[in-house]
């Protein structure tokens, strides 16, 4: 049996926590045992958010709680912990953690910069432990399939790709830190962060990035931002990101098109055309990505594998490019190379 010890109850906590219920439920080999948060009012059970996810209201009885992070792991039997902290606390979490000899699943994105994404993963060799980010796109099953189109090669190489996300700003956060640019990393690294992972993940390496970005929230930073990448290949790739969308929801979204076809993501529905304009038959593997991505990484542990789909070194790169987004921000959209 998998026992985990859950370190956040945020809104993504609040996901992972569902996902956990629902393994269970399932006869996964995993119990969720304890709990922990900064914030003691998050045991009422109320979680706040800006998408569906789960309960309106939530149990905490089940599990051991806590709101010391260490404490939890001294005393509990945990094979590994899930932290769903803000964003400046993975790297410290992490590297603990994997000292006291656990396996680490880590929300994204990884850490604050790819320095700090270098001590996670030196922890997890020197203890020969397992480290996961929850990229999630890469389980995410309409993003799955846009990977599996563009490495077998049936619709051709691509040739331009469009990824957008956006929404409201999450003033929901705890102590407001996702506002804060300097714990969050602004909206480039809190939210554009999976577009960047998809297009590494999807197309390779970018070696080079331009990133136009405004700032319209007092404190956050690039909270609208456009950036264009440039490969080794004849592609071309840009990702749109908008958290100041007051009144919008949130959507995600991408366009792709290769020499034989077409594949769209949008409103939640996926089509693929052929040069011609005519339906391709495809298959989505069933699932939600939170969902897959959990139950990847418990199969993982339970049976001494090899994570497959999401390695921490090329989480590690994603990084690495957000890194030179900002950077080109800065610049006005000049060109920056990308250092990995």
């Amino acid at each position: 049996m998998v026992r985990v010890g859950l370190i956040g109850l945020g809104f993504m906590g609040r996901g992972h926590l569902e996902n956990y219920i629902r393994l269970e439920k399932e006869g996964f080999d995993v119990k969720l045992v304890a709990v922990c948060d900064i914030d003691q009012d998050k045991f009422s059970g109320t979680i706040a958010g800006n998408l569906e996810m789960g309960a309106a209201t939530y149990d905490f009885s089940p599990y051991a709680r806590y709101t010391d992070y260490k404490k939890m792991i001294a005393e509990q039997e945990l094979d590994y912990v899930d932290i769903v902290t803000p964003t400046y606390e993975h790297a410290e979490m992490t590297v603990y953690a994997l000292d006291q000899g656990l396996h680490v699943f880590c929300e994204k994105p990884m850490a604050m910069n790819p320095a700090e994404c270098d001590k996670m993963l030196e922890a997890a060799k020197r203890n020969n432990r397992h480290l996961m980010i929850g990229q999630v796109l890469r389980f995410w099953p309409e993003y799955r399939l846009l990977k599996e189109i563009t490495d077998s090669g049936r619709l051709g190489k691509p040739l331009h790709g469009q990824f957008f996300r956006g929404g409201g700003a999450p003033r929901w956060s705890y102590q407001n830190w996702m506002l804060n640019a300097e714990k969050s990393g602004g909206a480039l690294l809190d939210q554009h962060i999976h577009d960047v992972d998809a297009v590494h993940w999807i197309f390779g390496r970018p070696t080079a990035v331009s990133t136009v970005a405004a700032t319209v929230i007092p404190g956050s930073r690039d909270d609208a931002l456009s950036t264009h990448y440039r490969f080794n290949a004849p592609i071309s790739v840009s990702a749109q990101n908008n958290w100041s969308m007051e009144g919008y929801g949130f959507g995600m979204l991408y366009r792709v098109s290769f020499e034989k076809g077409t594949v769209i993501y949008e409103a939640g529905s996926v089509s693929v055309f052929d040069a011609e304009g005519k339906p391709v038959p495809f298959t989505l593997q069933e699932g939600a990505g939170y969902y897959l991505e959990l139950k990847h990484f418990i199969d993982v542990v339970a049976n001494r594998d090899t994570i497959t789909d999401n390695k921490p070194a090329s989480s590690r790169d994603t990084i690495a490019v957000a890194m030179a987004e900002m950077q080109s921000a800065k610049q006005n959209g000049d060109w920056v190379q990308v250092s990995y």
